[in-house]
């Protein structure tokens, strides 16, 4: 995966450094806290936040947070 990871960013012209298991760790909680296609946009929308100055380890604990407190079936 590091290898696909450094191929994009190469692709996409971004010099920006990322944090792959915080990554993937939201997308896990979106997947199973909401539901599966929850993941993508999720990740997608947390890349938005990244990009416009959030903070990324407290954007992803916040979606953590929300994702363990959604409510099943919404």
């Amino acid at each position: 995966m590091d290898g696909w990871i450094e191929a994009l960013k190469t692709e996409l012209n971004l010099n920006v450094e990322i944090d792959k298991d915080l990554i993937l760790n939201v997308a896990r909680d979106a997947a199973h806290a909401v539901e599966r296609p929850a993941a993508p946009i999720t990740t997608y929308l947390l890349g938005f936040a990244a990009a416009r100055g959030a903070d990324v380890p407290a954007a992803a604990e916040a979606i953590e947070k929300m994702a363990k407190q959604w409510p099943k079936n919404e």
